[in-house]
Order: C-alpha cells, then sequence, then structure tokens
C-alpha cells in the first residue's frame, strides 16, 4: 500500500500526534479524512514541500457518538469510496487516583480511549477492504503502572486488547489490526504537565520522541511492508518500558 496514495481516518486530527499522521499521510498523496470535536488545520504549507499534497477533508464529529461519525464520514466521501487506513489516536488522560475519580471521569475516559476506538472502526468497516489496516492508540501506560493515571491506564490495556481481538475477527477479510503504546512524546498536552524535562532525563535514550516519530510508525503498520502483522502492539518508549 505505502507505494500508491489512498484514504485514511485520522482521528484526534486537531493535534498532537493525530495532526502529525495527518500531515505525514498528506505529504505522501493521501487523501485524509481529519476527525475531531474541532476542526483541524494542519500545516499545508510542510505538507506540500514536496509537491506531493495529498487532499485533506476536515470532519467535525465526537468519536463517542457512532452514528454521528458514521455521518460524517459518508458526508466527505463518495459512496462507494474506499478506506485504505484508518489511525484511532483520539484520547485524553486527565488524571485519577482512589480519591479523586468519579462517575463521569470514568466515562468520559473509556468513552473516547476505547468506546471510541469501537465506533470509529465500526463506521469505516463498510469501506474497509482486502489490504486495508487498522492502527490503535494505546500507552505504556497499558503495560506499565503510572501514578494518578488509575482509569486512563485500564482503557489503554483495553485498547490492546480490542486491538487483539479486532485482528482475530477481521484477518479473514484481509484487515490488519495493530496498535502503537508511545510514551513521553512532546505533545502540547504533555508539554502542559511541566514534567516533561524530568521525564526525557529517565529514558534511556535521553529524550522524548517527536509527534512526526509516532505518525512514521502510523504510516508504516498501515503498509504492505508489514503485510503479515497483525495484533501486535508497538511500544515506542524510547526504551523506557520494554516488554
Amino acid at each position: 500500500m505505502q507505494d500508491n496514495t489512498g484514504t485514511v481516518i485520522v482521528t484526534g486530527a486537531a493535534s498532537g500526534m493525530g495532526l502529525s499522521t495527518t500531515e505525514a499521510f498528506l505529504r505522501r498523496g493521501w487523501t485524509v479524512v481529519g476527525l475531531d470535536v474541532v476542526a483541524a488545520e494542519p500545516d499545508q504549507a510542510a505538507v506540500g514541500s514536496n509537491g506531493t499534497a495529498g487532499t485533506f477533508l476536515p470532519v467535525v464529529a465526537d468519536v463517542r457518538d457512532r452514528e454521528a461519525v458514521a455521518a460524517a464520514v459518508d458526508a466527505v466521501l463518495p459512496e462507494g469510496a474506499a478506506i485504505d487506513a484508518v489511525a484511532n489516536i483520539a484520547g485524553v488522560y486527565p488524571p485519577t487516583t482512589l480519591d479523586t475519580y468519579d462517575d463521569a471521569t470514568f466515562r468520559r475516559i473509556f468513552d473516547i480511549n476505547v468506546l471510541g476506538v469501537l465506533n470509529v472502526t465500526a463506521a469505516a468497516r463498510p469501506r474497509l477492504r482486502e489490504g486495508s489496516a487498522i492502527v490503535n492508540f494505546a500507552s505504556v501506560d497499558a503495560f506499565t503502572v503510572s501514578p494518578g493515571q488509575l482509569l486512563y491506564g485500564a482503557s489503554k490495556a483495553a485498547v490492546v486488547m480490542i486491538t487483539k481481538s479486532l485482528a482475530l475477527e477481521l484477518a479473514p477479510a484481509g484487515i490488519r489490526v495493530n496498535g502503537i503504546a508511545p510514551g513521553w512524546v512532546a505533545t502540547p498536552g504533555n508539554a502542559a504537565t511541566g514534567r516533561m524535562d524530568a521525564a526525557a532525563a529517565s529514558i534511556p535514550l535521553g529524550r522524548v520522541a517527536q509527534p512526526s516519530e509516532i505518525a512514521d510508525w502510523v504510516w508504516l503498520l498501515s503498509g504492505g511492508n508489514v503485510a503479515f502483522m497483525t495484533g501486535e502492539t508497538v511500544v515506542l518508549s524510547g526504551g523506557d518500558v520494554m516488554r
């Protein structure tokens, strides 16, 4: 697939790793359905620097609403148009502990991080074809415990298992499903925690990841060069979390 252009849905497309993934596919000439709760605005100058910028189709929808996602995708893609890749990146990570969690926070974290993956995948499924790929975003917190991330870690562990289950379910159709588990990444949300410098000092490679480095892995997992890989979640942590 990587030698050709195609169509990809990217959730969380307005910022961070979602925006970088959007730009990575646009640079390669793809059509990107950029889905977020606010309108995404990729850097058109950057994505067109090599003269092969693809087509960006912004979609404003909430991944918690399956019907709204399906309607929004159908509104921007022609009837019968195929979807070659899905990048489920949208997520939230408010800190929680046994003392601070509440029902509303539980529902928000799991509805966006877990139900959202299922909703977008289900909305895309009628357009997915043999050779299509799905990449779900988990986190290193799915595999190791982080203080103050009671619900977030649990939600990302659920994404890892959903990735395996979907891989098994969709394999007969020739659709691959894999995951990415990033560690610390230089996104606006992570920067706002004020903990990135300390985090970088604890990482064996001595730095946090750039969003573009994570986006490159979405591209890799979406392509034919890893056509025999499905059901796996790749940890990208600079050596901070090994398994």
